[in-house]
């Protein structure tokens, strides 16, 4: 099994939204992908409650079968849309990919 962490800190303000609108149009683009890309067997998105300044603002936990499966996520056409929208969103991002 391969987990897939993702850990985003999003802008105050960005395409005419408050920072809290962008980051629940995030959560929900990126929930929305469950049963869409098949190769998914696991995605949450968690927002962070606790003020830090090492804290990320979300965080994404998905798993797939395999590493190719999980290239198969990262190229699907829908899962390229929200890394379209994301991408001008969020100030920095940080991942984690390891089996088991």
């Amino acid at each position: 099994m391969i987990t897939h962490l993702v850990f985003w800190r999003v802008k105050d303000e960005a395409l005419g939204l408050t920072k809290m609108e962008l980051i629940s149009k995030m959560k929900s683009d990126l929930e929305a992908l469950n049963g869409v890309i098949p190769e998914i067997r696991h995605l949450s998105v968690g927002v962070n409650r606790k003020a830090s300044e090492f804290a990320s603002d979300l965080a994404l936990t998905s798993r797939f079968d395999s590493w190719e499966d999980l290239g198969r996520y990262a190229a699907h056409p829908a899962h390229q849309e929200v890394v379209a929208f994301v991408g001008q969103i969020v100030d920095e991002r940080r991942v984690v990919d390891f089996e088991g």
